[in-house]
């Protein structure tokens, strides 16, 4: 069942550590090397690229596309990195575990840096292509590369594009997830009942995203995204005064990573920290501040929602 009202009038209070307000959740999607493609003998390929859907042969090795998703963990990923280390700040990779496997070093600069891994899945595939068993299996899957290369288990979950009928469910039965992030419908988290469980979703957005620079014509300049972030910021900023508020930025290494879109995230940045009530946390830490601090027999008289 849908749930078309979310919390309404009844708008949260919950507060966030320090007196802060607004919380900001910064989000690296580490994709790069587990796109379909024909080299990792998928039967299809990916068709977006900085080009748009470039018209190819679907019988035709597209290298070029192939191509622009390698700068991202060549160059770009370690781009992004530097920037967010110069402002101290600590950021949640929406990883693929199949991407990490095949960068180690890029694995290291993450868990060393101290952000947190939230897994993307074991390929950057649409889970709504899988059965459910196959879906329950990638997920296993998933869980036990991030194990390995990480050094830990993820507890988040994201799926790419969003979730299958199934996915909500195989995430609660698992066990060990303590949220999941396939939700574009809220500016805070909220809790599900999945067969009878309670589950927190800490949604997702994906306008403060730089896929607009390959999605929306004109969408050029750092100055495009900069202002559109700031923009975001400043209206949940005013809001938060009342509620608490919360902002997800979507980065991609093989997009915003590039030079002349990188300045976007140093503009922002150096505009958000001037903040002093702003809370920069990892979506772990906003989930387990969330769970910790919400009177949850409350939400339950207020109607806590169904799953799907």
């Amino acid at each position: 069942m849908r749930d078309l009202v979310g919390y309404g009038m009844k708008a949260p209070t919950v507060a966030w550590p320090n007196g802060a307000t607004l919380a900001v959740s910064i989000v690296v999607n580490y994709e790069e090397g587990s796109e379909r493609s024909f080299a990792m003998g998928d039967p299809d390929q990916e068709p977006l690229t900085e080009w748009g859907n470039y018209p190819l042969s679907s019988d035709i090795r597209n290298l070029a596309m192939e191509s622009m998703n390698e700068y991202g963990s060549r160059a770009g990923i370690w781009r992004v990195l530097r920037i967010l280390d110069q402002f101290k700040l600590k950021s949640t990779f929406f990883a693929c575990a199949v991407a990490f496997e095949q960068n180690p070093e890029v694995v290291k600069a993450v868990v060393d840096g101290g952000h947190e891994v939230c897994s993307h899945g074991y390929r950057w595939e649409e889970v709504f292509r899988l059965s459910k068993e196959e879906e329950r299996e990638h997920m296993k899957l998933a869980i036990e590369s991030f194990t390995r290369t990480v050094g830990k288990r993820p507890v988040g979950w994201y799926c790419r594009y969003g979730p299958s009928v199934n996915t909500r469910e195989l995430v609660v039965d698992e066990g060990g997830f303590i949220y999941d992030s396939d939700a574009y419908n809220d500016d805070v988290p909220y809790y599900k009942n999945v067969n009878g469980k309670k589950h927190l979703i800490v949604p997702y957005a994906p306008d403060a995203n730089d896929f607009s620079y390959w999605n929306a014509p004109g969408f050029v300049t750092a100055g495009d995204f900069s202002t559109y972030l700031k923009d975001t910021f400043d209206m949940l900023y005013e809001e938060s005064k009342t509620h608490p508020k919360m902002m997800s930025i979507g980065l991609h290494p093989r997009i915003i990573g590039r030079p002349g879109r990188a300045r976007a995230l140093q503009q922002f940045f150096e505009y958000a920290t001037q903040h002093h009530d702003v809370w920069f946390a990892t979506r772990e830490e906003i989930a387990r501040w969330w769970i910790a601090n919400t009177n949850t027999d409350k939400l339950n008289q207020e109607g806590l929602e169904d799953a799907t």
